[in-house]
Parts: C-alpha cells; sequence; structure tokens
C-alpha cells in the first residue's frame, strides 16, 4: 500500500467551491489523482484558535484547515510572509518589511501548525509542505521527534545568495531547509541559485552525489517544474463561453494577460509595450489589435500593492484616452476575479497570450493558455525570460519584460506570424505540456521523497533523469 500523503499549503478549496490560483488548482488536481489530506488556513478568522484541526471537505481527498487570527492575518500572512518573503524571493529586497512583530508570529505560527500535524501525521505518512508561508514547519516537527519524510516545495523563484542577508532570521534560514528530506523548485536557474547560496556558507559542502549537508543536518535539492493537466483544461476550454462574451468584431486581434495584481508581474510594463506597438506598427497599418487584461487585486492593506493597482489604472486609462476610437478600446482592464472556465474560452480567442512577469517561479498560464488553443490555427505565446516555464516553452518568443520596444516587436511578430510556424511552435509546447504534466510533477516527487538515500539515514534521494538534482 502506497503510503498517506498529507500536504500543507497556506490556501485550500474551501467547501465545494471551484480552486482559485495556480498552486491551488495544481494541488487540487494532484490530489484529486494520488488522494490523501489536504491541510491549509480557514478563510475566516477567529479570536481563538481551536487546538486541532477543522475537517471541511471529503471526497477523492480531506481538506483540514487550522484557525486564523486577525493578527496572524495581518503579522504572520501579509507581514512576514508577503512583506518580507514574498519581495525577497522576488529579487525586491528594497520592499522588506522590518517589524519585530512580523517575526514573531512567523515563528509562532509555524510552531503551531506543526503542532497540530504532528497529532495529524501517522507511522509512514509522507508531509509535503507548500511554499514559503511555512519554511520552519519541518524545523518544528523536528524538535517534536517526528522523523516521517517530510518534502518541500518552493514555488516562488529561491532568492538570490547576495540578497538573503537582508533576512532578519538569515542565520535560521539554512536550518530550516536541513530539516527536510527533499526541497523541490521550479527549475535550473533556482537549483543554481540555492548551490550558490549554500557553497557561501562555510558549515555546508555539497558532495559528489548532491547532498547538501550543513550543520543543521543533509537533504537533497531537485528541479522539477509543475504542469498542469493538460486534458482536463482542454475539456474545460471546449465547453467555455467566454469567447462569446466579448463581442469582438472578427477580425479584430485580441491579446490576453491573466496575471494577479502583484509588482513581480510586470503590468505596467506590459501596458506600457503595448502602447508602444500602437504607437509604431499600428501606424504603418498593422492590425487592429486589443489588450484584454485580467489582473484580480490581492494583499489590497499593502502599500505596494495599492500603489502598482494605481499606477496600472493609470497606464490604463492614459493609453486609452490617446488611442482609442468611438467603436475601439485598446486596453480592456479588468481589476477583479473571473471564472476559470471563462477565462479559457478567453484564451483559445486570443491570438497572442502575453505572458511578461519581472520575476516567476513557474507561472501556470502560460502553460494554460497553450493548452487552450485549437492545434489548426493556434495563438502564439509570448514569454518573459524571467518566467520559470521559460526553461520548458522553446516554442515561445522569449521577451526582456524590461524592454519594452522589445516586446513591442514581438507582439508585432506574434500578430503576423504564419500559420506553418505558428502550427509548430504550438505543436512542440503542447507535447511538452503532455509529458510534463501535473500528475508527472506528482508522481516525480512523491518517488523522490519516498525513496532512500543509504548514504544519509532518513534522506529522500533524488533520481536521475526526472529531475536534477543538487
Amino acid at each position: 500500500m502506497s503510503p498517506r500523503l498529507i500536504v500543507l499549503s497556506n490556501r485550500i478549496p474551501m467547501e465545494d467551491a471551484e480552486p482559485a490560483g495556480g498552486l491551488v488548482f495544481a494541488l487540487h488536481d494532484c490530489l484529486s489523482q494520488q488522494g490523501g489530506v489536504w491541510i491549509g488556513s480557514a478563510d475566516v478568522p477567529v479570536s481563538t484558535p481551536a487546538d486541532s484541526l477543522t475537517t471541511v471537505g471529503t471526497g477523492t481527498y480531506t481538506r483540514k484547515t487550522f484557525d486564523v487570527t486577525e493578527d496572524d492575518q495581518r503579522d504572520f500572512y501579509l507581514g512576514y510572509a508577503n512583506s518580507v518573503l514574498w519581495p525577497l524571493f522576488h529579487r525586491r529586497a528594497d520592499l522588506i518589511a522590518m517589524e519585530p512583530r512580523y517575526s514573531e508570529a512567523y515563528r509562532s505560527t509555524n510552531a503551531r501548525v506543526a503542532a497540530l500535524i504532528a497529532r495529524e501525521l501517522q507511522p509512514g505518512d509522507l508531509l509535503w509542505v507548500h511554499d514559503y508561508h511555512f519554511l520552519p514547519v519541518a524545523r518544528e516537527l523536528r524538535r517534536r521527534g517526528i522523523d516521517n519524510r517530510i518534502g518541500y516545495f518552493l514555488h516562488t523563484p529561491f532568492p538570490l545568495a547576495a540578497n538573503v542577508p537582508a533576512l532578519p532570521e538569515r542565520d535560521e534560514f539554512p536550518e530550516w531547509l536541513a530539516a527536510y528530506d527533499l526541497v523541490g523548485l521550479q527549475t535550473e536557474r533556482d537549483l543554481a541559485a540555492l548551490r550558490e547560496y549554500f557553497r557561501g556558507d562555510p558549515a555546508a559542502e555539497i558532495d559528489a552525489a548532491g547532498t547538501i549537508r550543513t550543520a543543521d543536518g543533509s537533504f537533497r535539492a531537485i528541479a522539477l517544474p509543475i504542469g498542469i493537466d493538460v486534458d482536463a483544461f482542454i475539456a474545460q476550454t471546449d465547453a467555455s463561453d467566454g469567447a462569446d462574451r466579448l463581442r469582438l468584431d472578427p477580425t479584430e486581434r485580441l491579446l490576453i494577460g491573466v496575471d494577479r495584481l502583484d509588482y513581480s508581474k510586470g503590468l505596467v510594463n506590459k501596458f506600457r509595450a503595448f502602447a508602444a506597438y500602437l504607437d509604431e506598427h499600428r501606424a504603418a497599418n498593422g492590425p487592429r489589435a486589443t489588450l484584454l487584461q485580467i489582473a484580480p487585486p490581492s494583499r489590497g492593506a499593502l502599500d505596494a500593492y495599492r500603489e502598482i493597482r494605481t499606477e496600472l489604472e493609470s497606464a490604463a486609462g492614459a493609453i486609452n484616452g490617446e488611442h482609442a476610437m468611438i467603436d475601439w478600446t485598446p486596453i480592456r482592464y479588468i481589476c477583479r476575479n473571473v471564472p476559470r472556465e471563462r477565462v479559457a474560452g478567453l484564451y483559445r480567442r486570443a491570438d497572442v497570450g502575453l505572458v511578461t512577469p519581472l520575476a516567476d517561479g513557474m507561472n501556470l498560464v502560460a502553460k494554460e493558455y497553450v493548452a487552450a488553443q485549437n492545434p489548426d490555427d493556434p495563438g502564439v505565446l509570448i514569454l518573459s525570460h524571467f518566467a520559470g516555464a521559460a526553461e520548458q516553452m522553446g516554442g515561445a518568443l522569449l521577451v526582456n519584460p524590461y524592454d519594452e520596444a522589445e516586446m513591442a516587436e514581438a507582439i508585432a511578430r506574434a500578430l503576423d506570424m504564419p500559420l506553418d510556424e505558428r502550427r509548430a511552435r504550438h505543436a512542440e509546447m503542447l507535447a511538452g505540456l503532455r509529458s510534463h504534466d501535473i500528475g508527472w510533477w506528482a508522481r516525480t516527487y512523491m518517488a523522490e521523497l519516498s525513496r532512500p538515500d543509504p548514504s544519509v539515514p532518513g534522506l529522500g534521494a533524488a533520481g536521475q533523469g526526472s529531475g536534477t538534482a543538487a
């Protein structure tokens, strides 16, 4: 019998609601195939947290939540997780907020969550911890005597070694990682960043087999890019009515962007690049095109997010004011969530998918856009070099999101690309999505976490050929 899988992430689907967000969709697909228990935070804050997990759903997998308080949301989630770790990991150490109460909330919340998980774990269970919210959980569990195999997966970029000293808990950071058996990262670039960080630690070494040994323990790290459920997304696209709602002229070309409203997504750069296309290529009788940008807001209580929203709305208004006609609005900007099944149809209608983050762990929008295309007449993906997906999706037009002129040229090229070239690029990327889908990702990670390394007791070894080991 396969060991039971316990997954921990900050967010989970609540009740029977559709999952929201790339990571939540991916884990939902994974657990729907694998089974197990998914633990995450409750939606509604309470004054006094319960001392046990609450079951909120059953089915192919069980969902359980831990309580959070308003102080947890302010200091653990908005504070340390998203005002310290998020900017650090996304190359914006200048935005880190140094508040002692954030550090205390991060430690105490992780210790409380670890205590709840310790009661849930049974001998032989595998625990898979996700993302930056819960870096210290394994250390807290080891302190409680838990010897189950524990894996970790970071869905953001790994921080640059030169930036880690900006972390208030910089001395604890290697200890957090060393308490895991296996650390999963999205890209080879992230794996190289992790190696660089530990090579700079005089107390650490990386042996010939790729084991990272520190003063606090030993672990392995692998690059394992997350995928999507390709066939399920294609089926959702086939059933979608999203394109019918656009009411575009049949000759009008459509570009689409779907990004959470965040400074790491390069949204203002994207708008300015589209304006550059309008200035330079529309003037030369290029096709009339509309950019549909869906950017649901998040973390609106933080100053950096209020500022990016204001800047983006200002840019959209200025560009539309300069270029719009009575029967045409160049940028359709939607600052709210749009149901996934509707977005799927919009992807298929779009001639160009514009995915241009300044820093991103993977970016599943790029993969969903390709999966949604009609193979007989596919659109073109324009993809930032700084998205993790760029390592896999060579059929995209890769761009520097800081270079608006380069992006404008890519838009013109995409809209003018011959059908044969579009088909060839799409077929190459779709084949990659199928061979490295969400099932492959989950199975590979579970195999790596389950496989013992005889040289390191309790250590999950990374297999060759299924993910690159550090």
